[in-house]
């Protein structure tokens, strides 16, 4: 999973992805302080795993991990060319999803490239500069199919169809991912990579004095909610100042001060969480001496498919899965407990994985 990290210039892009990686990426208070895309690799916290190495004691521990691209701020005409314009835009094509910081707090000594905070025109400001992109994608599009659908090919009608709709949704300054389509059409969409059909999370970036109860009341905060509800988007609230100082501590230190703050888990924690959310996403597990590891997968993936995640030789000669669900493992501490409880399913071809699946593939090449 690989996740871009966006906003204007100055709002705390760069500081909330050095917390949430360690990267150390320059941070500074001037535009364009980011010009080639910083990244890091995280483990996914998954407290399943660490049950399993307790079980197991394995000579490796694998969680799942997700990539963070810290892209360089955007400004108005980056469509066109303006600040780093197509180079931040291809930056933002190579990832799966958004995460768009948004700033939610007033502070006379970090600048706003605009003068004044305001989340919805920020918003707006970034979601213009994409669509204008798209357009010019959807154009291109739309003039290659009218040139071919003279042979009487449906599916290239279709295409050119699709796009005359499509680029009309994105004049009315719509994203793509509002657009409705059907699943053949989805199908075309997604070979067209747009970047407004990317899933979008919002970080609204608070102040620090702002974290805890009654976060989520604060207007600003309020205002990009009622923009990520209409787009059916995922927000988080974060201080990415709160995030650089947990960053350093101790896990224990780190507990104790999430739970003075009263927010029960960091923003890495919570921005994972939604993004496995926002990408229909879901871990399973495989345990054993010599290692216990984390999977992800989309959500309705199906045995054989997730067996191909560990090698395509057991998604090629799948036989069948033997499964227990985490539940069960956990509360009888050991797989032959599970065995003699009849909690060990054995699952052929078209069983649907489900979150926390310890599976244990059967294969034949």
């Amino acid at each position: 999973m690989k996740l871009g990290i966006v906003g204007l210039p100055n709002v705390g892009k760069s500081t909330l992805f050095n917390a949430i990686t360690k990267a150390g990426a320059q941070a500074a208070n001037y535009p364009f302080c980011t010009i080639e895309p910083n990244t890091g690799v995280v483990p996914v916290p998954d407290k399943r795993l660490d049950v399993l190495a307790e079980m197991y004691s394995p000579k490796k521990v694998t969680p799942a991990t997700v990539e963070f691209v810290d892209i360089a701020g955007l400004v108005k005409g980056a469509s066109k060319g303006e600040g780093l314009g197509n180079k931040f835009l291809s930056h933002i094509r190579e990832c799966d999803a958004i995460v768009h910081v948004v700033r939610c707090f007033e502070d006379e000594n970090i600048i706003h490239v605009d003068g004044s905070v305001d989340p919805a025109r920020d918003i707006d400001v970034i979601q213009l500069e994409l669509i204008f992109a798209d357009l010019d994608t959807v154009q291109r599009r739309v003039d290659k199919a009218q040139k071919l659908v003279r042979n009487g090919d449906k599916k290239v009608a279709m295409e050119a169809e699709l796009g005359a709709r499509l680029q009309k949704h994105l004049e009315e300054g719509k994203p793509a991912r509002t657009f409705s389509v059907s699943k053949d059409e989805k199908e075309v969409l997604d070979s067209w990579f747009l970047l407004t059909d990317k899933p979008v999370i919002y970080a609204a970036n608070i102040a620090e004095d702002e974290v805890g109860e009654g976060a989520e009341e604060l207007p600003f905060v309020k205002a990009v909610r009622t923009i990520a509800d209409k787009e059916g988007s995922q927000v988080f609230v974060v201080s990415a100042q709160i995030e650089e100082e947990i960053a350093n501590m101790e896990q224990e230190e780190k507990n104790e001060f999430l739970q003075e703050l009263g927010i029960g888990e960091s923003g890495l924690d919570r921005l994972i969480h939604a993004s496995y959310r926002i990408l229909g996403l879901i871990s399973f597990l495989t345990a054993g001496a010599d290692e216990c590891r984390a999977w992800t997968i989309v959500n309705g993936t199906k045995a054989p498919q997730a067996a191909g995640k560990i090698h395509t030789d057991f998604e090629r000669g799948f036989i069948r899965a033997e499964v227990v669900a985490f539940d069960d493992l956990n509360a009888l501490g050991s797989m032959n407990a599970c065995r003699e409880k009849g909690l060990v399913r054995s699952e052929g071809k078209d069983y649907v994985m489900k979150d926390g699946d310890i599976v244990l593939f059967r294969f034949n090449v």
